[in-house]
């Protein structure tokens, strides 16, 4: 009896015993996403960053410049001589009395090249190269450009019918363009070059000596276009 509990303790003969669980984890595996995540999170914030030092940036310089839009006017005009010839040339005899007006108090403006066109009907007749200069704060300045000559246009039936128009009424639809290369001073910094275009649709009578045919002109504001 006492063999048999001796060979009874030394062994066990119950149920067999799993054995103990092994957790495996392998790099880059589970429920992160390793360095692709940290990398995106990382340069979404430099791009949060960067967009609100951007803006910051924008807006500390509106409120110390305040910027204003400048104003371009043709005040006056003298039209002469307007006549198409049975050929399409035309004879002219343009000139122009203009404004620029800086509103900005701290902003100054190099205008580095000022290039003045002159078309009708969408057909340019005539360019002026006008002579540069530096406009101050709260300032405005004078242009004067004057178109005499004669060029060919390509005028079709519709566009020659609009001219006989013009005529009768002594009234003629001229568009002046001023093609621009500025540069701005913000105090002592000067920025790079912009290339602005002034658009001025222009109504004008045609002055014969003996007065206007088509009344007197208007003052008209022109469009600026970055």
């Amino acid at each position: 009896m006492s063999d048999k509990q001796a060979h009874l303790n030394g062994a066990y003969y119950g149920p067999s015993i799993p054995p103990p669980t092994r957790n495996y984890h392998r790099p880059g595996r589970g429920s992160g996403c390793g360095c692709g995540c940290c990398l995106l999170k990382c340069l979404f914030n430099i791009i949060i960053t960067a967009i609100v030092i951007i803006g910051l940036a924008v807006f500390i310089f509106w409120l110390i410049f305040r910027p204003n839009k400048v104003k371009f006017h043709v005040t006056d005009v003298q039209l002469t001589q307007f006549n198409l010839t049975s050929n399409n040339t035309l004879h002219y005899n343009l000139a122009l009395n203009m404004t620029i007006r800086n509103p900005n108090r701290r902003i100054g403006i190099y205008y580095d090249r000022i290039e003045a066109r002159a078309y009708y009907e969408d057909q340019r007749f005539d360019t002026e190269t006008l002579t540069p200069f530096y406009q101050g704060h709260k300032n405005t300045s004078y242009l004067n450009p004057v178109f005499v000559g004669q060029q060919f246009v390509r005028l079709g039936a519709d566009e020659t019918s609009e001219f006989n128009e013009d005529r009768v009424n002594g009234v003629y639809d001229i568009d002046v363009k001023l093609y621009l290369r500025i540069r701005f001073k913000l105090g002592r910094v000067k920025t790079g070059r912009f290339k602005p275009r002034i658009s001025c649709d222009l109504k004008v009578p045609l002055n014969t000596g003996n007065g206007s045919m088509g009344g007197t002109f208007k003052t008209t504001r022109c469009d600026l276009d970055f």
